[in-house]
């Protein structure tokens, strides 16, 4: 018997001491949210003046609030980067749910706050905005729609916002020009074979450009199609668009065991601008119909015309799932990235795999990285996280922000499985 526990420690410090390839700049993980319920899909942002936004849905009751509904979007913010946190709110109870967050500082003054969501079983899109640091809201609603839209990104620069989203197979980007008081909607894929249209990031560089990244999904027997990874861009305010074509991936990997829908762990892809106009990408995507992704980014100084060849950036092994892409830039050649992959296994049993969360950055544009950071870690209380990792991701996106001092801040989901129990957690460093 003690032989049998000699070696389940052994094998449990080596895999910690695998995943730890580079001493972590980073405090330990700490949750946020409600610590009833369950929450999942955060959104973040930075603003100039020490804040950091955390906008996510809330499932489960909400404490205080006995109006609201599953899910509510609610708001967590911290006045002092990241040091102490303000209980959560909500922001506007709503009795059909609210879906999908994102959250933005302008970056023309970097104080204006906008966030959207989806409300009303799907079909509408909210534009919402704060000028005192989250204190109080306006909102608007910048589509009402007779279908279900999903996946809202959001991205704005001085008075132009816009937010991409779908309508099953297509993908329509809705921009206003006065701050949100009025929205016109373009269809970025006119001519969109049938499949189903995804958005995964986007971005406005300094020029006033706007680009947007998506994949498309094959409709039926997701399993076996591959699937498209798109850059959208404008140049005259989302008027018109023109589409690149930027890799292909075979079909999502299964995850049934964990309770998925199908293309939970699909192609997804994110994009970001530096102060100069450099674009750069970052996304997940497999050689082979189901089986494991890898993690790519590339770059563009060509206003999105043309993209440097895509790299690996995971030191993990060949056959390790990656998943969900996130990225954030800020001065010249400032690019920072984050992802989930499978590198970690439960002790004792190779056969399940454990997930976690991974960054790297880079001052030079991602000619060259900084060593892996696991973001990720132990938390006490918790049966889906193990000190190699958490059982599965909470939700089909993260984010990362920077503040007024250059420090990076992260968010994410960890859970059990797809459904529940899970809760979003954080951290920040260099």
């Amino acid at each position: 018997m003690l032989q049998k526990l000699a070696l389940f420690l052994l094998m449990a410090f080596t895999a910690t001491q695998a995943l730890a390839q580079a001493v972590s700049g980073f405090l330990p993980q700490t949750r946020l949210g409600y610590h009833s319920g369950d929450q999942w899909e955060p959104a973040m942002a930075a603003d100039g003046h020490g804040h950091i936004y955390v906008l996510y849905p809330q499932y489960g009751a909400v404490p205080g609030c006995p109006a609201c509904t599953v899910p509510t979007i609610a708001l967590q913010v911290s006045n002092d980067n990241g040091l102490t946190w303000q209980p959560s709110r909500v922001l506007l109870p709503f009795p059909t749910g609210q879906f999908d967050p994102q959250i933005v500082v302008n970056p023309a003054d970097r104080q204006t706050i906008y966030a959207s969501w989806l409300q009303n079983n799907k079909r509408d899109v909210i534009v919402a905005r704060s000028l005192d640091f989250g204190q109080t809201w306006s909102f608007a609603w910048a589509e009402r729609g007779a279908e279900d839209a999903d996946k809202p990104v959001l991205a704005l620069q001085g008075t132009d916002i816009y937010v991409g989203f779908n309508h099953d197979e297509k993908f329509f980007i809705v921009a206003s020009h006065d701050a949100g008081q009025t929205f016109n909607r373009v269809q970025v894929n006119p001519n969109a074979a049938p499949g189903w249209s995804l958005a995964g990031g986007a971005t406005v560089d300094p020029a006033g450009n706007v680009y947007f990244g998506w994949t498309a999904y094959a409709r039926h027997e997701m399993q076996a199609q591959p699937v498209s990874i798109y850059m959208s861009r404008s140049t005259d305010g989302g008027r018109s668009w023109l589409t690149l074509l930027l890799d292909v991936s075979g079909a999502p990997p299964e995850c049934a065991r964990e309770n998925c829908e199908t293309g939970y762990l699909g192609a997804q892809i994110t994009l970001a601008s530096d102060a100069a106009g450099a674009l750069y990408a970052l996304w997940n995507t497999g050689s082979v119909n189901g089986g494991p992704e890898r993690i790519y980014f590339s770059s563009s100084t060509t206003g999105g015309a043309t993209w440097s060849a895509r790299a690996n950036v995971s030191a993990a092994a060949s056959g390790v799932e990656h998943s969900f892409p996130a990225i954030v830039a800020g001065a010249a050649g400032d690019v920072r990235i984050a992802w989930m992959d499978t590198r970690a296994s439960e002790p004792g049993h190779p056969d399940h795999p454990l997930w976690n969360t991974f960054y790297r950055s880079s001052t030079n544009g991602g000619a060259t990285w900084s060593a892996e950071s696991r973001l990720s870690g132990a938390a006490i209380g918790y049966d889906y996280i193990l000190p190699a990792g958490f059982r599965f991701p909470f939700g089909d996106y993260f984010s990362l922000a920077i503040d007024n001092e250059g420090v990076t801040h992260a968010v994410w989901g960890e859970g059990r499985d797809y459904k529940s129990p899970g809760s979003i957690w954080y951290t920040h460093g260099r």
